[in-house]
């Protein structure tokens, strides 16, 4: 706080306010503050009532934001209601030498200029304006919109060295990269910065970019933008969500937490017991490496500018479900062939280095064939609702699959023949569900059934009922029937 008044002025990321407490107001400073602070490469920006604006002297304020009403509604949710796109924004009551002072912190826009009653508004040195009255503004903070990933916007700007270190998992780091730690802080805070976990400020000290507090945070929760990005587990009784059994969200952050992350939820997951003649052995449920590349790529791949969601994992008896926000940048159907694309390619490029990931697209591939080698049903892949959802289904009888089941494990079975130069035949297939060469009958009426539904073709449609092969319907034969 004394920080902020010992600016020479109001900056267009700052406003001082002693007791002007209109709602409406308020509203319009947090839209113009938000792009203000984009504009300015800071993470945050600041309206701060109780500090006099002629000379920053500190002399307290009426205003209560958490005794404001606006009819029944508070004045934060009422705020939150008509900024759009939502943002993080929180207010605290700070007496300072004795007299009240209430901070607003605000989160810089990001994609979008915020807007409150569908209006953008922007600082003009120290006055607040329209957007559209400053074109040349409004094209710049598009630019940055455009020219800026979430990788490098800000968690905490002007950090001391020792808060860097203190903030940061960076033995983790070094570890992760198998390098031996440097001798001294020099060492450490450059090989951060080459990496772009941090970078040097323009008034002094360091920036945490949101690469190196969401890879290698002690904390999440310490940096506010990203506290909601933590992973979710939830472990539910039966097939249902209307009993859980155990929650908890991960408070590392995604590369230093990871493998503690993937240990938690094994633990979680049912398992079999097999007797053999000697021995009880527990046989996990769902394959672990399949879980591991579906966490990855649920942490890799979400959309970081969605507001108040981050990745789930649901365990059920049945079923593990693991979910992210943002909507998936290829068709789910295409999953398995499709060359990797990544809406955050520092943080992908990151995690294939700390070998936790593949940057390969071969991580769904991966999955479909663990699914196969366990003769668990297929896997099931989704956007519900702006989200991504992988879904692992625990055993279940060929008998005992439904129509749409049957169909799905065709399809995948089919890309994945696809994918490694092969053509998917009745063989491969009896041969992934186990099935005996005598029922190859049923085997055939599953394969009909694919191709009525259009989820795989015929390779050759002229061959002999015993020579067919399949290929999945997106994939054109070449000639004489090779794919």
């Amino acid at each position: 706080m004394h920080e902020l008044c010992a600016l020479p002025k109001e900056t267009e990321w700052v406003e001082f306010k002693q007791n002007n407490d209109n709602p409406e107001e308020i509203g319009e400073y947090i839209s113009a503050l938000a792009n203000a602070a984009a504009l300015q490469g800071k993470a945050f920006a600041y309206l701060v009532w109780g500090v006099r604006d002629a000379d920053h002297a500190i002399v307290g304020t009426r205003f209560d934001p958490f005794a404001t009403k606006l009819g029944n509604e508070e004045l934060e949710s009422w705020l939150l209601r008509l900024l759009e796109p939502k943002i993080d924004f929180r207010f605290f009551k700070v007496p300072i030498d004795g007299k009240p002072v209430v901070v607003l912190e605000i989160a810089r826009a990001a994609r979008h200029p915020v807007r409150f009653k569908q209006q953008k508004f922007i600082r003009v040195g120290s006055y607040k304006k329209r957007l559209e009255g400053a074109p040349e503004k409004e094209r710049a903070l598009w630019r940055i919109f455009d020219q800026t990933p979430f990788e490098d916007g800000l968690a905490i700007d002007r950090a001391t060295a020792d808060e860097v270190l203190q903030l940061l998992d960076y033995p983790a780091y070094f570890d992760l990269l198998e390098l031996p730690l440097p001798d001294n802080r020099e060492g450490i805070l450059a090989a951060l910065a080459a990496d772009r976990l941090i970078r040097k400020s323009d008034a002094g000290g360091w920036d945490i970019t949101n690469l190196g507090a969401i890879l290698f945070a002690k904390r999440l929760d310490t940096f506010r933008s990203l506290r909601r990005k933590a992973v979710r587990v939830i472990h539910y009784r039966a097939c249902d969500r209307t009993q859980t059994l155990k929650e908890q969200e991960g408070g590392k952050g995604y590369a230093c937490g990871f493998e503690g992350l993937i240990g938690f939820i094994n633990g979680l997951l049912p398992s079999n017991e097999i007797i053999g003649q000697a021995l009880r052995t527990s046989v996990p449920m769902f394959p672990e490496l399949a879980v591991r590349e579906l966490v990855a790529n649920a942490l890799i791949h979400q959309d970081f500018f969605i507001t108040g969601a981050g990745p789930m994992v649901e365990i059920f008896d049945d079923r593990i479900e693991i979910t992210n926000p943002g909507e998936p940048l290829v068709h789910t159907d295409r999953f398995v062939d499709t060359p990797p694309r990544s809406r955050n390619e520092a943080l992908a490029s990151l995690m294939r280095r700390f070998r936790i990931c593949e940057e390969r697209g071969s991580g769904i591939d991966k999955v479909v064939a663990q699914v196969e080698v366990f003769q668990l049903p297929a896997p099931l892949f989704e956007s519900p609702e702006g989200f991504t959802r992988s879904v692992l289904f625990a055993h279940k009888p060929l008998a005992a699959m439904d129509k749409a089941e049957r169909i799905r494990a065709c399809y995948l079975h089919a890309c994945l023949c696809y994918v490694t130069r092969k053509a998917m035949t009745n063989t491969t297939l009896r041969a992934r569900f186990g099935v005996e060469d005598h029922n190859r009958a049923a085997v055939s009426r599953m394969i009909r059934e694919a191709v009525e539904a259009g989820a795989i073709l015929p390779a050759d449609p002229e061959a002999a009922p015993k020579l067919m092969r399949y290929l999945p319907f997106w994939a054109a034969a070449g000639p004489h029937g090779q794919p």
